[in-house]
């Protein structure tokens, strides 16, 4: 086969897996509620999923000293008392990975209290095994290029 013709038929497939748009199952926007526990110095659970278009209710409850919760690329944020809850509810309508983090200074591992909100699949990580192949097979196809001298 043709040098060339192989790098264009790579090139076509390396624009077809990055700007092609991935199947997605749609599913209707429902209402979440999650419980996230806050203690020194770690939420639990760590990571929440959701789907674009979901109601989110997170209910914030401080186990021991005072903690709070704020969600960056949202610009929410709520605080909750020790042996307290605080719920914040808001739309999920940006899609994306999310860090949230403790924003009351709460001890020493502080700046270490942090979570992950993702909304909607992950589409860079199948975007990534696709250019992945691609490199591989255009470093096989690209071989007998570099053997010819």
């Amino acid at each position: 086969m043709n040098p060339r013709f192989s790098l264009v038929l790579l090139a076509m497939a390396g624009l077809v897996v990055a700007f092609a748009p991935l199947p997605v199952s749609f599913t209707a926007p429902q209402t979440r509620t999650f419980e996230l526990d806050a203690r020194q110095f770690a939420y639990s659970p760590s990571e929440l999923h959701v789907s674009p278009g979901d109601t989110v209710t997170i209910r914030l409850v401080s186990t021991d000293v005072v903690h709070g919760i704020y969600i960056d690329g949202y610009d929410l944020s709520v605080t909750a008392d020790p042996g307290q809850t605080a719920t914040l509810t808001f739309v999920a309508d940006k899609p994306g990975s999310f860090r949230f983090r403790c924003n009351v200074t709460c001890g020493a591992m502080h700046p270490f209290m942090i979570g992950k909100l993702t909304v909607g699949a992950n589409d860079w990580l199948y975007r990534s095994i696709g250019f992945s192949i691609l490199a591989i097979l255009g470093l096989l196809s690209a071989r007998p290029l570099i053997t010819d001298y």
